[in-house]
């Protein structure tokens, strides 16, 4: 075995992005969403929806995605004591994504240029979007029943100068991509939906998707799918289960890709003409120190089969093996390139 000291210059450190499609089976769109009736019928289905690929108990069922809403008063879900006015699951939740998004307990979100009082959220499974959601490659349409109308959204990353940033890493505002028949020009030029804002937020590093209550609640025709969301003080309004149907109706489908940096360092290993040319297995040597085979002596050569990592402490940190042993003798200089990925 024969040691070399790296230079400065053989070790190269690159960073480079990669695209990957979200939701499970490398599929880019999810068109099909199923709730899980145990979920569904726990404590948990007040606060959040899971959403799966095919039915739960299918094998291959994975979350890939949860609904939630949160209101600032705690309305359209059940108080947790009729004597506190306000607290329930929905207020929770509105507050959680307050403290996340803005970390702040005093703010309200504020959608394009108006506030709003409660919002409804898709949280992307962590598993499935790993580093981060790609900007720019979102498409959520949303159907509603008997109406008749569709709505496409996408983000505004590709239409900001200056990225804004919030205490969950980035946001963007949500605006149509389309708009069904009926609701046709019913927005502003920007795409802003009219008297609401904007139609919710993208924050692609923490996976998740606010969606504006009142942009949405809007009437068919106007700019919203008139989603009619309870926000009646002390009731059950299943309001998780009202963004569930125009997500799971005829058109409802979701489109993201992951977004991840992979960083590689690139370790070039230099062999000259004069270096590692002389076996070092003791097998080659006598009892009396002499070689075994003459031929060593005027024309050595050997075979580079590996090339180990080493620290200063002498500890090996990685291995390289290469495809073929690679002949080396005097006549011959290599040159191996390692890459590690990390």
């Amino acid at each position: 075995m024969s040691y070399k000291r790296f230079d400065e210059q053989d070790v190269v450190v690159s960073a480079e992005s990669v695209t990957t499609p979200v939701w499970s089976g490398n599929a880019t769109t999810l068109s099909t969403f199923n709730t899980s009736s145990t979920q569904v019928g726990s404590t948990s289905a007040d606060y959040y929806y899971d959403i799966y690929q095919t039915g739960s108990s299918d094998s291959s069922a994975r979350v890939q995605f949860s609904v939630a809403y949160g209101d600032k008063y705690g309305s359209g879900s059940l108080y947790y004591n009729a004597s506190v006015v306000g607290k329930s699951p929905s207020s929770t939740v509105y507050g959680q994504y307050r403290n996340l998004v803005l970390g702040t307990e005093e703010e309200d979100f504020v959608f394009g240029a108006t506030s709003a009082e409660h919002f409804y959220v898709l949280t992307v499974d962590r598993a499935r979007y790993k580093e981060k959601l790609l900007p720019g490659s979102l498409t959520l349409q949303l159907s509603k029943s008997g109406s008749g109308e569709f709505l496409t959204l996408t983000d505004n990353s590709k239409l900001v100068s200056t990225t804004t940033f919030t205490d969950a890493g980035r946001v963007y505002e949500l605006i149509t991509g389309s708009l069904g028949a009926k609701s046709s020009g019913a927005l502003t030029t920007d795409g802003y939906s009219n008297g609401y804002g904007s139609y919710g937020k993208m924050l692609p590093d923490i996976g998740v998707i606010i969606l504006n209550g009142k942009a949405l609640d809007a009437a068919a025709g106007v700019g919203g799918l008139g989603l009619g969301t309870t926000r009646t003080a002390n009731a059950a309004g299943l309001n998780n289960r009202k963004l569930f149907d125009v997500l799971d109706f005829t058109n409802g489908s979701i489109r993201v890709q992951a977004e991840e940096t992979i960083t590689s360092n690139f370790v070039f290993v230099r062999a000259r003409n004069s270096e590692f040319n002389y076996s070092t297995n003791p097998s080659l040597i006598t009892g009396s120190g002499e070689l075994r085979h003459n031929v060593m002596i005027n024309t050595p050569q050997s075979f580079i089969t590996s090339v180990g990592l080493y620290n200063d402490n002498n500890d090996l940190l990685a291995v390289a093996k290469l495809s073929r042993p690679l002949l080396k003798d005097f006549t011959k200089e290599s040159l191996v390139r390692i890459k590690l990925d990390y």
